[in-house]
């Protein structure tokens, strides 16, 4: 069960809301925790086990690590220890090399736990965290356990710091307003997986689906396109979910993303992509290694390196890390050579193409497949367009303009535009039956479709 699944949004959602609000105040951590056990255990009883077992584990670690703080060596060795089991655990359950490994351990094939890329984060910041003293290690097992679980959270996270969770935890407060707030941004994030990603998804599985080496220009084109706004559709959205969700309960949970899409230029697009787990690997990879080195040269390096890694952790393949690679390489390269006053329209194509050529390699079927893939997008197997193609131009144009118009900041300018202009009155009213519409639609759209449970990357 995810959350654009009809049986969360209209028994599991509203249910876990009335339960909440009906618990007295001092309980009602005690509440989130048992949805959140619920949650976990209706995506299966192995997937519940797991995660109540990695929390048990990390919980230990972190007090371990607080216990023998002043004790470097024996602090430093069960850092250490509770690292490598975190990361293991990631890489045989994300990367195909350690297939063998799953088949060792019995695991079956079909087992996946969702977000695990997220709570890892949260897990290996706070042990982090705890062995520099940032954080005292949590006492309170429920406080701790609705951290890693906490079901708004599980599936796209954004991982967060331990600290600003408890702070949150203790002093939230939720009402009707927050309620109207976070469904409002729950509807958003839901109809950009109903109606963005789930419609541009056949399009890059029709696109993907030619020949390489027949592959038409405009195919590959569409191809590229349609997967890099799925990607960004599917995260985003999710993040818009869970984060609409959080606030229904009182957390006010900051937002993933920025309108990134359309930027002006590279630094531009990496600040406002996914910016909570941008900013976790600055704070746990970037700043701690860069602080080491006196020359900028070796600094460069290190961001490189790190963008290679933010990459890879999206796809665990080359691919990804390629990907991350290319994307670093290029802001180094912007803050170097590049002033901010030259890019205008240029910055935004050079940009958005960039993006393009990294969703590629994103996108899977190896380095080879993905070099073929470039090749047909710049004419390569002297081809444009066939039937096909104008076909699937044809047919998906209109969801493409209005997917780019939506991933740019164009309709957030609008409203800002707005409050000057008077109208925001008329747009505050109109808003809960806008809402309504697109909750309308996108039910009627998953039952004409069927469910719409598939995510584009295992996370």
């Amino acid at each position: 069960m995810i959350y654009s699944s009809l049986l969360f949004i209209y028994v599991f959602f509203p249910v876990s809301l009335l339960l909440y609000y009906v618990t007295p105040e001092k309980y009602r951590n005690i509440t989130l925790l048992a949805l959140s056990v619920i949650f976990c255990g209706m995506n299966g009883a192995a997937y519940l086990l797991f995660l109540a077992s990695y929390t048990a584990l990390n919980f230990g670690f972190c007090h371990l690590i607080g216990k023998y703080r002043k004790n470097k060596f024996i602090a430093k060795g069960m850092l250490t220890l509770a690292l490598v089991l975190d990361i293991s655990v990631i890489f045989i359950f994300r990367s195909d090399f350690f297939s063998a490994y799953r088949e060792l351990m019995s695991i079956p094939e079909v087992f996946f736990p969702v977000g695990i890329s997220f709570f890892t984060l949260s897990a290996v910041g706070t042990l982090a965290d705890v062995y520099s003293g940032r954080t005292e290690p949590e006492k309170n097992i429920v406080y701790f356990a609705l951290y890693m679980m906490f079901f708004p959270r599980i599936i796209m996270g954004p991982p967060m710091r331990y600290s600003g969770f408890r702070k949150m935890l203790r002093h939230r407060k939720s009402g009707l307003a927050d309620i109207g707030t976070g469904l409002s941004l729950f509807v958003k994030g839901f109809a950009k997986k109903v109606i963005a990603v789930d419609t541009l998804y056949s399009l890059y599985n029709a696109a993907s689906g030619v020949e390489i080496e027949k592959m038409p220009a405009l195919t590959a084109w569409l191809g590229a396109v349609s997967f890099l706004l799925c990607f960004y559709f599917t995260i985003s959205g999710f993040s818009d979910m869970g984060a609409g969700i959080s606030c229904c309960f009182g957390f006010r949970i900051s937002k993933s993303f920025n309108y990134p899409v359309f930027s002006p230029n590279v630094r531009c697009f990496t600040a406002r992509w996914h910016m909570q787990v941008s900013q976790w690997f600055r704070r746990y990879v970037t700043k701690p290694l860069s602080s080491l080195c006196v020359k900028k040269i070796y600094r460069d390096i290190i961001i490189i390196a790190a963008g290679g890694l933010f990459g890879f952790w999206y796809t665990f393949d080359i691919g990804g890390a390629v990907s991350g690679l290319i994307w670093s390489t290029a802001v180094v390269a912007e803050t170097r050579f590049i002033k901010e006053k030259q890019l205008q329209i240029t910055g935004v194509l050079y940009t958005f193409i960039l993006a393009l050529v990294c969703s590629v390699f994103m996108s899977g079927g190896g380095l080879v497949y993905s070099m073929k893939y470039l090749f047909a997008m710049i004419g390569g197997n002297r081809l444009l367009a066939d039937s096909q193609s104008l076909y699937l131009l044809k047919s998906y144009v209109l969801i493409l303009i209005v997917s780019m118009y939506s991933a740019a900041s164009f309709f957030r300018n609008i409203m800002v535009h707005s409050r000057r202009k008077k109208i925001q009155n008329i747009i505050t009213a109109l808003s809960p039956l806008i809402v309504l519409s697109a909750m309308i639609l996108c039910t009627v759209l998953i039952s004409y479709r069927g469910s719409s449970d598939m995510i584009l990357l295992k996370m």
